[in-house]
């Protein structure tokens, strides 16, 4: 009997084919159950009206396959099969269902549409009020495809005949525009027809033109124009096109939207807004005007690579409470990021006015963590009946709520959290016996929510929401394992090699806006700009994307030789401004960088590891040179950390918990130095009450630290841990997110005075690696998790642990049980990969795909 069909192919990283922007794009899927491995392959590509089969490829390689024939052109489409040999098999397995792929815009002279946007005088220091642009046309006759590429200078929303094109929010997100304007593919057929019609588009400012960074932000960082550049082409039955791209032909008007910020929030005055502006039956008043046309280079328009940012999950209300002076309190039971949705009736000019907060303070919304971005929303009714609205071109971090001049009682019903992230497909999960340990993964799951809005922010609340290149580097294998970020962190790690200095030095943060007097100018510094060489190797190993690797190997090799340059022939980063351990909880809330840590230390521990980490990825790609060099590097700066900070007692020059962490983490100790170092730090720890007392740098790999080096049960009780600081502090405190502090609020129910105090902040939380590997005990150990190890490693009185992964060959599982004799566990091993499980007390066994149960009692009497 012929086994069921593969999964339909994927494209690269994406979630669908449509307006990609790579001519041969790779392609990926899974084995039909039961089948244990692929033998071979067939792919069948119907393309301009002819199919063509590559035959049988003996093969079994199924993750990201190479594109069989030639490239597609712009706008081709194509649609592909495959269908696999398997071992146990006479014939080849059903053809997989069809998927379509169909490139985008791939030559920039594709493109003939140009900026459009408002032709008035704006107030460069004032307040400025957003455009709506618009075009009125007609087709001749049925369509039978249409498609439009639209982006914008700013933030923009489309609508044809009064109709939203798409469900994306915050298009285009943020690149460094100069050098890479993403743009995105609509299927738009189903909006038109023969007869007359109208496109028109809201404007925002965004991260174009938005005032946006710290003490104050800045303005214009990107240019004063805001504008959108569309193109929608249409093709008839006879295979004739029509194209009509944004040109001086078009209209522009002020909308109803009077301000609109990222930080600030948006203005919304219903009594100037039309609903039928942008269909065919439009007032043509003298407020449309032609609009001003701009430049743009159409080399810098590029397809995306990964998911938009889309409204993920709507959250009601838990609790509403009317104040004395009359304004609602709303609790929506968890920190979120998104916006809110209210419906409301009330006589023309009644004004409500939204405010958001993270976090109250005697009662009342506690605003000083936002800084300077005020997170305010107003609607104006229009009187004309209910009105169900939404701003469109802002976000905001908030649990709680403000609403004040609500006409009447407000219900639950009437308004709605509607949340907010890069829509990334999800791919991980993980419970155990444990309530608080539960909490704390989900409070780490949704501050990668709320912080992978289009690229990874550092907290989405306050005056920054910056990619910061350190808080990513460490956070990466939990997100990874999270969620499918693979395009997300690839697109923006294109866009950190773009704005890697001449010299090497990545930046603190990506896109780079100016960030005087700290951040500006940009210096080199230990485990942020070490991103350039962990993230790509951590993205490989998760995906199996081996071109990932090559794309950003010279952005790696450029950083590992800059700090070569720097560290000079004594192989000690021993200068310069470091971050150090930021944010360990020892160090003042004025100066996050002064931690028990010599930064010194740090940077020439991660010197090391990145070097070690430059050599393997240099083997991967078969630069052998590279490798040999890159290795005999790191074997020296390792020698040089042992002779510089390790003394003859093992113990190190900086008697800390991240000393010691990296240290063992890294491998930059020798075999005799190992044991003494690592029961000193399981000291350390002990010493001071099995508290927290790492922070960016040490959090991460203080309980493998301990883990690997015979001290799991110190690792439990860090974990396990409930007196501040600690994971699980937070999680008593009612946290619902991770927080940037381990005290941004104190016991006492305070906030920490520090000017940084978010309350959704994901890098603490990168100890969900560990929950993952250790107590869930899945660890891929080839690339693509190709090869797994299962191995479980219970303690700290859990009884109980379940997690599960969707790896890019398919569901990889495992569901253990502390028994009277020992451990059950139930495994899963996806199509086309082995796997090595280990149970306490029991000897490795192989596995192959499928279901196992296994039985430590049974293992143990059966070796």
């Amino acid at each position: 009997m012929l086994p069921p069909q593969p999964s339909p192919v994927r494209f690269e990283h994406l979630p669908d084919g449509l307006g990609i922007g790579v001519a041969s794009p790779r392609l990926t899927w899974t084995l039909p159950p039961g089948t244990d491995r692929q033998t071979g392959y067939e792919l069948e590509v119907e393309r301009r009206g002819g199919i063509r089969r590559t035959g049988r490829l003996d093969s079994a390689e199924q993750i990201l396959v190479p594109w069989p024939g030639e490239p597609l052109m712009s706008r081709e489409r194509a649609t592909v099969r495959v269908r696999v040999w398997t071992p146990d098999a006479a014939g080849p397995s059903p053809w997989s269902a069809p998927a379509d792929v169909e490139a985008g815009l791939l030559d920039p002279a594709d493109w003939q549409a140009v900026p459009v946007g408002a032709d008035w005088d704006e107030d460069p220091e004032g307040e400025r009020r957003p455009a709506r642009v618009r075009k009125h046309f007609r087709l001749r006759r049925p369509v039978v495809r249409a498609r439009l590429y639209v982006t914008a200078h700013g933030l923009h929303e489309v609508e044809i005949n009064g109709h939203r094109v798409g469900d994306e929010a915050l298009a285009p997100g943020w690149t460094v525009y100069p050098h890479r304007l993403r743009y995105r593919t609509h299927d738009v057929t189903a909006h038109l027809g023969e007869g007359v019609h109208t496109i028109g588009a809201w404007l925002g400012d965004g991260w174009y033109r938005g005032t946006y960074g710290f003490d104050g932000g800045t303005r214009d960082i990107y240019g004063t124009d805001q504008s959108l550049i569309a193109q929608l082409e249409v093709e008839y039955e006879d295979g004739t096109t029509d194209v009509l791209a944004t040109d001086g032909s078009w209209q522009a008007a002020p909308g109803p939207i009077l301000t609109s910020g990222l930080y600030e929030g948006e203005t919304f005055d219903a009594r100037l807004h039309d609903p039928a502006w942008a269909t065919p039956f439009a007032a043509d008043t003298g407020d449309w005007t032609p609009v001003r046309t701009g430049t743009r280079d159409p080399g810098t328009l590029v397809a995306p690579l990964g998911p938009p940012v889309r409204c993920t999950e709507e959250i009601t209300p838990v609790e509403v409470i009317r104040t004395r002076d009359g304004r609602h309190l709303l609790d929506f039971g968890q920190n979120l990021v998104g916006r809110l949705r209210v419906t409301v009736d009330g006589p023309a000019g009644t004004t409500l006015t939204l405010r958001h907060a993270e976090i109250l303070q005697d009662g009342e919304l506690a605003t000083r963590p936002l800084r300077a971005a005020t997170s305010v929303d107003t609607l104006i009714l229009s009187g004309a009946g209910p009105l169900t609205w939404e701003p469109r071109f802002t976000l905001h971090g908030f649990r709680y709520a403000e609403i004040t001049g609500w006409p009447g009682e407000l219900t639950a019903s009437e308004v709605t959290a509607r949340v907010y992230h890069t829509d990334m497909r999800r791919t991980g999960w993980f419970e155990c016996s444990d309530p608080l340990v539960n909490r704390l993964h989900e409070n780490v799951v949704w501050s990668m929510r709320g912080n992978f809005v289009d690229l990874p922010t550092d907290c989405p609340q306050r005056d920054e929401r910056l990619g910061w290149t350190g808080d990513i580097q460490v956070f990466a294998p939990t997100a990874s394992f999270l969620y499918d970020c693979a395009g997300l962190l690839d697109s923006w790690l294109t866009d950190v090699g773009i704005e890697q200095l001449p010299d090497g030095t990545i930046p603190w943060y990506v896109p780079v806006i100016p960030g005087e007097p700290m951040w500006t100018p940009i210096h080199p510094g230990a485990a942020w700009g070490d991103v350039a060489t962990l993230t790509p190797w951590t993205l490989f190993q998760r995906y199996g994307d081996l071109e990932l690797l090559r794309r950003h190997y010279p952005m790696a090799q450029a950083w590992v030789d800059l700090v070569e340059r720097l560290a000079g022939p004594t192989r000690l980063w021993d200068t310069g401004v470091q971050l150090g351990d930021w944010l360990d909880p020892a160090a003042p809330p004025d100066d996050p960088a002064a931690g028990r840590t010599d930064r010194y230390l740090v940077a020439t521990a991660y010197f090391a590891h990145s070097a070690r980490h430059l050599a393997r990825a240099a083997a991967e790609l078969g630069i052998v040179d590279d490798a040999d060099r890159y290795t005999a590097l790191a074997d020296e700066v390792t020698d040089a950390f042992r002779r510089r900070y390790v003394l003859p007692s093992a113990r190190l020059t900086s008697d800390s918990a991240t000393a010691y962490a990296l240290a063992l983490a890294f491998g930059l100790l020798t075999p005799e130095q190992r044991r003494p170092a690592a029961d000193r730090l399981a000291e350390i720890v002990l010493a001071d009450g099995a508290r927290i007392s790492t922070g960016f740098v040490g959090t991460p790999l203080i309980c493998d630290a301990l883990t690997d080096h015979g001290h799991l049960d110190v690792a439990y009780r860090l974990l396990l841990q409930t007196e501040c600081p600690s994971w699980l502090y937070t999680v008593t405190m009612g946290a619902t997110t991770i927080w940037e502090r381990w005290d941004s609020m104190r016991p006492d129910g305070t906030l920490n005075p520090g000017g940084m105090t978010s309350f959704n902040h994901y890098a603490l939380g990168a100890v969900a690696d560990w929950l993952h590997r250790v107590v869930g005990g899945i660890t891929a150990t080839a690339p693509g998790y190709r090869r797994i190890s299962f191995r479980p490693r219970p303690g700290g009185g859990l009884t109980w642990a379940r997690v599960r992964h969707e790896t890019p060959y398919g569901t990889a599982a495992l569901s253990w049980e502390l028994t009277a004799t020992g451990m059950t566990a139930n495994v899963i091993v996806p199509q086309g990969c082995t796997a090595t499980a280990e149970l306490p007390g029991c000897a490795p066994v192989v596995l192959g795909p499928g279901d196992h149960v296994l039985d430590s009692a049974e293992l143990a009497a059966a070796a």
